[in-house]
């Protein structure tokens, strides 16, 4: 059978009619396409919300952050745990269900909470807007004195026959040294291509680039090439990493597969041929309550019926509930209105400009020269 018949297969027999719809309000539609409602069987039984976890399910990496004695190697472990947290985000929905799906779009102030590994590192995260879709996180491990903070929101558009999701904002992850000073490392997020939409049976290709850049002034460039119409493997990167970006002369240089294997090349000064990463490894979920002993604005208890339907494949379930849900949260946000009550975040504040990006993104030449942030309350956060 040829690959086009397979895909073609992806869309369920009762539903081909409303994906073929679905793709002509893309192909016409100008603007943000986040707000277009997609068919029922496209839908992911996850919120958006709970996809700040990815950057957890590799705690060990995360940790290990802190068990670097020089800048260098601090910077390179910073590396490799962003580099091993990729496959997780864009590859694993695809892996698990056929194709990629779309999340569900969380309600404002929903609530994500959770651990890992008995605790030691933990994970909040919360939609601090709803008009554009923005969620706030805040990944720590305590004990060893890390911590990655920051946020992000999607802009979706249309181009050919993908959709090109451009991801807005950033993260920073923060290292507290023994001589009481922090090592700060500004992480910028790559854009996404949608592909196989044709078939209804999407997947996700990184492109263009991510930055890191430390406090220190080392710089980790990292490109991300897709696999070529006739040849080329898929989910490949290069990363170099040096002074400023893309350096002439690197420290180090990597290549590979973010979906697998990568090592040192020789155009890197140190370790070539070395085995810099493999991440086709099982990673561990977060752990989090029971759905019965949820708060009301944890995101699976807010999604519990929606998620249900989809799951059992009873889509009719899962529209209504998801459309009762939608229709309350616009009456709530239509009553704060006319009460002129403005939604305050309850794990978060709000910064209209971020310092400290600022500083770290003129580093490496990143734009925006200027982002927002939030700040997780700690102490003073209401958790759900």
């Amino acid at each position: 059978m040829s690959k086009l018949s397979e895909e073609s297969e992806a869309v369920p027999h009762a539903q081909k009619q409303s994906w073929g719809a679905f793709l002509k309000s893309i192909a016409s539609f100008s603007g943000d396409l986040s707000s277009l409602t997609a068919p029922p069987f496209i839908l992911s039984p996850t919120s958006l919300c709970e996809f700040p976890a990815y950057w957890g399910e590799s705690f060990e990496h995360f940790a290990a952050i802190a068990s670097g004695k020089t800048t260098e190697e601090r910077h390179l472990l910073v590396t490799t745990w962003f580099i091993s947290t990729l496959a997780g985000q864009f590859t694993r929905r695809e892996k698990e269900t056929g194709s990629e799906k779309k999340p569900l779009n969380p309600v404002l102030g929903e609530q994500f909470i959770g651990e890992w590994n008995n605790g030691e590192t933990t994970l909040v995260a919360e939609q601090v807007s709803h008009h554009p879709p923005i969620t706030a996180y805040h990944l720590e491990n305590s004990s060893k004195g890390v911590s990655f903070e920051g946020h992000c929101a999607q802009k979706t558009s249309f181009s050919g026959r993908t959709i090109v999701v451009k991801q807005v904002g950033h993260g920073i992850v923060r290292v507290n040294l023994p001589d009481g000073t922090v090592e700060k490392y500004l992480v910028t997020l790559p854009k996404l291509v949608i592909e196989g939409l044709w078939y209804g049976a999407p997947y996700v290709e990184l492109s263009e680039h991510s930055y890191i850049q430390a406090s220190h002034g080392l710089t980790t460039t990292i490109e991300y090439k897709g696999k070529g119409y006739f040849s080329g493997k898929s989910h490949t990167f290069t990363g170099l990493v040096g002074i400023g970006p893309s350096p002439k002369s690197p420290i180090y240089a990597v290549e590979g597969q973010w979906t697998g294997s990568s090592a040192f090349i020789k155009t890197g000064s140190k370790r070539v041929g070395e085995e810099f990463l493999n991440a086709d490894v099982e990673r561990v979920p977060i752990t989090v309550k029971p759905i019965e002993s949820q708060g009301e604005f944890e995101s699976r208890k807010i999604w519990k019926d929606v998620a249900d339907g989809i799951r059992s494949g009873d889509f009719e379930k899962a529209s209504v509930a998801k459309s009762a849900l939608e229709n309350a949260e616009r009456q709530k946000r239509k009553d704060e209105l006319a009460e002129g009550v403005k939604f305050q975040t309850r794990l978060f504040d709000h910064n209209a400009d971020d310092d400290e990006y600022r500083t770290l993104a003129a580093m490496c030449k990143h734009k925006p020269e200027h982002e927002e942030s939030w700040t997780y309350k700690g102490k003073n956060a209401q958790v759900a």
